[in-house]
């Protein structure tokens, strides 16, 4: 167990409460956090279909933070639940990748082990590519991932449940491997989160509570090393339970699904070094165009300019075996042309090109 404040063990148990007793079902819920499977991509869908039913049910995400180009690759699921998550990842990883999931709530991950075996044989695997593991999101070290072990860190509406957002940020970048892949989807608002609303249990079981300010998530990146991350896609989180509408005021949430990178030559904002990149179409799941964010969908054999920070993105990551990049950084042209550069909640990220 980490050594955490009270403040954060009543916060943490308040979650397994809800997650663990309260929520029996997706029917539970008082929000439209939960994001159905059938807003999924199709190549994530029909890999649901193989999935337990029980594991479906009682699975609470915001999203669908499953990346491209997975095969081989180490995965880690921060706060799994019932693991319909890592399950979708162990079909696209493959028998030469692995996935391990990571949850604190005991009812959730008792589900997704007893079913384990079942998956493997549904997959055709020969041999187990998961393990489930009790622990803490922000201390993955005492469960023993090690630094610079993970080649992708996936989470599914969990991170917003955090008393220590920040904490959790710095462990994922310490186990990530140089080029390697945060993408998550989570829960955020367009301002500061009041603490009568942050301290509600049902709110924050909610992940109302919990959301994450735009402008605070990108500077605390920035002060981890991350200076630009991607948002891939945004839509807005309704709330109908007159109680909780109540509660929250005029609040607006947001679901965002966010992509960043461990890279060390990012910059805060974008740069111009006249590159141009190419996507080669040879990655399976997108043979015809490669959506790098909501304002980056790459046509396959289209040469497009780019800022350095995405010449790096799609360079010096698994996607570089699949884009060719003309040009360095030895001439600098000013900064990239990206419009207002106004960082706004309909298109707030990191660096805007």
């Amino acid at each position: 167990m980490p050594n955490v404040p009270l403040t954060d063990t009543i916060a943490h148990n308040d979650v397994k409460k809800y997650y663990g007793e309260v929520l029996q079902s997706k029917d539970d819920l008082k929000t439209s956090a939960c994001c159905p499977s059938e807003a999924m991509p199709r190549r994530l869908r029909e890999i649901v279909k193989d999935i337990e039913p029980e594991i479906i049910n009682r699975f609470y995400g915001c999203g669908s933070p499953i990346p491209q180009d997975l095969d081989g690759c180490t995965v880690l699921d921060l706060g799994c639940g019932t693991g319909r998550d890592v399950f979708i990842a162990s079909k696209l990883v493959g028998e030469n990748g692995q996935v391990i999931g990571v949850d604190m709530t005991t009812e959730q991950i008792e589900v997704a082990r007893k079913y384990t075996d079942a998956q493997m044989k549904r997959f055709g695997f020969k041999h187990s590519n998961v393990r489930f593991l009790d622990g803490f999101i922000e201390d993955l070290a005492t469960i023993g991932i090690e630094d610079n072990s993970v080649d992708v860190v996936i989470s599914n509406c969990v991170i917003n449940l955090s008393p220590d957002k920040r904490r959790v940020f710095s462990e994922i970048f310490r186990i990530l491997r140089p080029g390697g892949e945060l993408y998550f989807s989570d829960i955020f608002a367009d301002r500061r989160i009041p603490e009568s609303v942050a301290s509600d249990p049902i709110l924050r079981g909610e992940c109302l509570g919990g959301a994450m300010y735009t402008e605070d998530f990108r500077r605390m990146l920035n002060e981890l090393g991350c200076p630009d991350f991607r948002v891939v896609a945004s839509r807005e989180t309704v709330v109908h339970e007159p109680a909780i509408k109540s509660a929250v005021g005029a609040i607006r949430f947001f679901s965002k699904t966010i992509r960043a990178f461990k890279l060390d030559d990012l910059e805060d904002i974008c740069e111009d070094y006249g590159q141009v990149a190419t996507y080669q179409g040879t990655m399976t799941e997108c043979p015809t165009h490669f959506t790098l964010d909501d304002h980056h969908d790459f046509v396959a054999k289209k040469p497009m300019l780019v800022c350095g920070n995405s010449a790096s993105m799609v360079s010096r990551t698994r996607f570089g075996r699949h884009f060719e990049v003309i040009g360095s950084r030895n001439t600098h042209f000013g900064a990239f042309d990206c419009g207002t550069g106004i960082r706004s909640e309909a298109s707030s990220g990191g660096a805007c090109c």
